[in-house]
């Protein structure tokens, strides 16, 4: 049998067009789709959430969250989020690094462990924070006998954060240094620039980007997290409950509006967070098409 060959002159016009090309009333309706998915998923119960929490009037919203609960919940929440984020950038940053610029025995493994966050129950995650730090552990009884609790108290909800985030910035890096290979680096210390200095002048420059993406899912996700913090914390009013378990609390209590309008809050934090990266992508869309480019 002879070998068949296929030009593009041999297509029949009207019969044959790019895949890429779809018809006019199949981008409407996959357009559609998309809006209706978006509107039922997303919009709709944000306009819940603060259609709820604006019930009773402005007035009382920002009464309910002038409590002294309401506000302790509030900075608990940012002061986590302001610990836990930068120490992930941190253990993102060296675990990236590890895996895409040395090879070794055990990398699979080890990207196994930064992937267990995100397979591991949150809930489970407490618990075993629980089982290491508790007073009745052999660590954390004497931590509390010296004076640093570690389970309800900040410590705890600090480690719990930083379980549950730590795939975030780690898994947007390792991609992207992957990409973009070992070349640059070399060549660099090749010319008698230090360690420090060629990550500052070439790496850094070079996944800034995808490191600013996951600064800010981690930032999100510590915020907003609750099976882990509910476990360590204790929900102790005023002291230990951050806004999703406040949240909670003032749910199951009937206290709608403060409910909501705690949950207002929380959303209006991922909202700016959204728009904070959504300016940035704006401001440096030139940087940001070179370097997905590269």
């Amino acid at each position: 049998m002879s070998d068949a060959t296929f030009d593009d002159t041999d297509v029949v016009p009207g019969k044959w067009r790019p895949v890429a090309e779809e018809s006019r009333a199949t981008r409407v309706t996959l357009i559609a789709i998309a809006l209706v998915g978006l509107t039922l998923l997303v919009l709709a119960p944000l306009a819940v959430v603060f259609a709820e929490a604006l019930a009773r009037g402005a007035v009382a919203a920002v009464k309910s969250l002038a409590s002294r609960d309401a506000r302790s919940a509030i900075q608990l929440t940012l002061i986590v989020a302001a610990i836990s984020v930068p120490v992930n950038a941190v253990f993102g940053i060296a675990a990236a690094w590890v895996i895409t610029k040395f090879d070794f025995r055990g990398k699979a493994f080890l990207i196994t462990l930064i992937d267990l966050p995100f397979s591991v129950s949150p809930v489970v995650a407490g618990l075993a924070l629980v089982l290491l730090f508790g007073a009745n552990s052999l660590i954390g009884g004497w931590l509390v006998a010296s004076g640093f609790p570690i389970i309800f108290a900040l410590p705890g909800i600090v480690l719990a954060s930083i379980f549950v985030t730590f795939p975030f910035v780690a898994r947007e890096l390792i991609p992207v240094m992957i990409e973009q290979g070992r070349t640059e680096e070399e060549a660099a210390l090749t010319l008698g620039a230090s360690g420090w200095r060629v990550f500052r002048t070439v790496t850094l420059p070079n996944i800034k980007w995808a490191l600013l993406y996951g600064v800010l899912l981690c930032n999100a996700r510590a915020m907003g997290e609750f099976g882990a913090v509910a476990v360590v914390s204790g929900k102790i009013r005023g002291q230990t409950a951050t806004m999703p378990i406040t949240i909670e609390m003032l749910y199951n209590e009937y206290l709608s509006v403060a409910a909501f309008s705690m949950a207002g809050v929380l959303a209006l934090l991922a909202l700016v967070t959204l728009a904070l990266k959504t300016g940035l992508e704006w401001r440096h869309a030139d940087q940001l098409a070179a370097t997905r480019r590269h």
